[in-house]
């Protein structure tokens, strides 16, 4: 994220606070207004002392991220052997974490971020979304391996829609992220939308 140190070396606890200024104001104001002029005031340096070792926000929030100065949601997915409860849990827990400001606002910011720099996407990709996405393709491959999955299921469009579907929300700001909706979500990707047999009513659905 940073590039060759020029002039002066580099002081290390300027650096801190540079980092420490960006997560505090992704915080207050999110990625859309943060600016390299603010990061330095709050840091209390000059905005070319920034520019020397930044690129730009986008490589000051990733380096932020990337060091676990913004702390990214949990990724766990329990294996009870319950697919659909696990899943559940799973997609509540992340669901509460994204309707909360704080998180729904770093999500935008390293969203942000990735689409302005190629190589932070890279990285951002290879420590969170991809292992989470390996993670969930992982649990749906053991619950074909228990008769809850069909076999040939494409597990990682499910993982694509399990992941992409609550950061939709955060990301347009379309509605509310809220629990609600979470198990109409796992029900349509777990059970399919196909018309019910004659005479089977809804709550008759095995929703395992």
């Amino acid at each position: 994220m940073t590039g060759p140190g020029r002039g002066r070396p580099r002081s290390e606890a300027v650096h801190r606070a540079v980092l420490s200024a960006t997560c505090e104001l992704v915080e207050e104001v999110g990625y859309e207004r943060l600016s390299i002029e603010g990061v330095a005031a709050r840091a209390g340096v000059g905005k070319q002392t920034v520019y020397r070792r930044w690129a730009g926000k986008s490589a000051l929030v990733t380096e932020a991220v990337l060091t676990g100065r913004l702390a990214v949601p949990d990724q766990t997915v329990r294996d009870t052997g319950d697919l659909r409860a696990d899943l559940l849990l799973w997609l509540q827990a992340l669901v509460g974490l994204l309707g909360q400001e704080a998180t729904a606002s770093l999500v935008r910011a390293t969203a942000s971020a990735a689409a302005d720099d190629a190589d932070a996407a890279g990285e951002l990709y290879a420590r969170f979304t991809g292992p989470l996405h390996a993670t969930l393709v992982d649990r749906l491959a053991a619950g074909v391996d228990v008769g809850q999955v069909r076999p040939g299921a494409d597990l990682s469009a499910v993982a694509d829609a399990l992941i992409g579907a609550p950061l939709y929300r955060v990301l347009a700001r379309a509605e509310p992220v809220t629990t609600s909706g979470t198990e109409d979500l796992l029900d349509a990707l777990l059970t399919g939308l196909s018309p019910l047999p004659p005479g089977v009513p809804a709550e008759g659905i095995d929703r395992r």
